[in-house]
This record gives C-alpha cells, structure tokens and sequence, in this order.
C-alpha cells in the first residue's frame, strides 16, 4: 500500500467517476467498493468508497454527500511524451467537463486536470532566459498544449 493516497469527496458520483478515470489510464483498474450499511451519509447498499488505481496510482473516491466541492487549488498533472497523449487525455478529460488555460481543465465532475507534455518543463527551465519567456508567452495564449507552437517559440531567433 503506498504511503499516501489522494482521497477525492463526490456527492454520489464516486463509482461513475472511477470507471471513468478507469477507462482513459492505461495500467488501471478498480480495486474494491465498500457500501453503506445501516449507518452513513447514503442509503443502505449503495456505494460509500471506491478504491482504484491509475496508472499504478491509488486513489480513493467517496460518496459524502454536496457538502464539498472541487477547486483549482487541488489538480492532477499528466506527464506526456507526445502531441497524440496531449490530445487524447485533453480530449477524454475534457469531455463534458470545461477547458481552461495553459493546459489545465475540469473535468465533468469538477475535478482539476493539467496534461503537460514533458517538454514544456525543459523548456521553462531553458537557461536562456529569452527562449524560456517565448516559451511562457505562447503557453499562456493556449488552451490545449501545442507542442508545435511551443517549439516554434523556443526556437525562435
């Protein structure tokens, strides 16, 4: 079991939003679902938690009820090593949910996402002070990471 484990709080939509995440990661699967019994927020035999993996990851997801919501302050960040990841997790994430700047969206359960390709952060981290703010300034025109127009910019001269 590792160390520490995202606990994410839904209203009712745990178990859907789980096989959601389930089925955009490779390597993931749901691990078990616990139910209310005769005490709890929800009624006797529907879904209080639901724990599964993504990628390897474990997560555990609640049913508490609309007390708490999702914010910006809290986001999962996908590692990407092509256009085509960026696409698909952008895509997949994004569907039904909202999209935002500078690679960040929301998905349809409110949840924070930011798919980043990789090279963005070799490129921020340039010791070229100049080629690092080209990079900056075209990232902040995006929704979606473009890592075409991220090179264009980095290269620029």
């Amino acid at each position: 079991m590792q160390k520490i484990t995202p606990f994410l709080w839904f209203d009712n939509q745990a178990e859907e939003a789980a096989n959601f995440y389930v089925s955009i990661f490779k390597n993931s699967k749901i691990v078990g679902v616990t139910r209310y019994g005769e005490a709890g927020q929800g009624p006797k035999g529907s879904v209080m938690i639901v724990v599964f993996q993504l990628d390897g990851q474990e997560f555990i997801g609640l049913n508490g009820g609309p007390h708490f919501k999702f914010t910006e302050a809290i986001s999962f960040s996908v590692d990407c090593k092509t256009q085509e990841e960026v696409d698909e997790f952008w895509r997949r994430l994004s569907e039904g949910g909202e999209e935002g700047q500078c690679g960040w969206l929301k998905d349809r359960y409110g949840l924070s996402w930011q798919i980043n390709p990789t090279i963005l952060g070799e490129m921020l981290s340039d010791p070229d002070p100049e080629k690092s703010k080209r990079v900056m300034e075209a990232m902040l025109k995006m929704k979606k990471i473009d890592i075409g127009r991220l090179k264009q910019a980095y290269e620029k001269r």
